[in-house]
């Protein structure tokens, strides 16, 4: 059994791992950070926290403008703590693993399963991949 937060990004559903998110908050404008990545909008500060702020859309490459109102995903990563931008988070399911299939062989990226739920597939998303290796994390940890 998975525990899933289950997230839009425009039309689509992802999911990520109930043990990952550490919290979601309102969408507040993050602080710009010069040369920083361009998927990171900057950082907020979360009860005292320096946190990064990555723009999920931009991270996977998908298009589409901020929703009206956005949420962050405040997650963790190994060593990473960072906030995702994401159109709306709609609920928390728990899934079986027979409902989840590897992702289509491949360059798969971010992704560690689909899971079916219904006639509905959501794209789990492997947040160790993603943030492996951070470039920003040393920067933004001296911040």
């Amino acid at each position: 059994m998975h525990q899933l937060v289950v997230f839009s990004l425009g039309s689509e559903e992802y999911g990520l791992p109930i043990t990952a998110v550490q919290e979601i908050i309102r969408y507040s404008r993050p602080r710009t950070i010069p040369s920083a990545p361009s998927s990171v909008r900057g950082v907020i500060n979360l009860r005292g926290r320096i946190i990064p702020v990555v723009d999920l859309k931009s991270r996977l490459c998908l298009h589409g403008g901020d929703a009206d109102e956005s949420k962050i995903v405040i997650i963790e990563a190994g060593d990473v703590t960072a906030g995702l931008i994401v159109d709306d988070v709609d609920e928390v399911i728990t899934v079986d693993e027979d409902t989840l299939e590897q992702a289509p062989s491949g360059d798969v990226g971010y992704i560690s399963a689909v899971a079916k739920v219904g006639d509905r597939l959501l794209v789990l998303l492997d947040l160790e991949a993603m943030f492996a290796g951070e470039a920003f994390d040393a920067d933004l940890a001296a911040a």
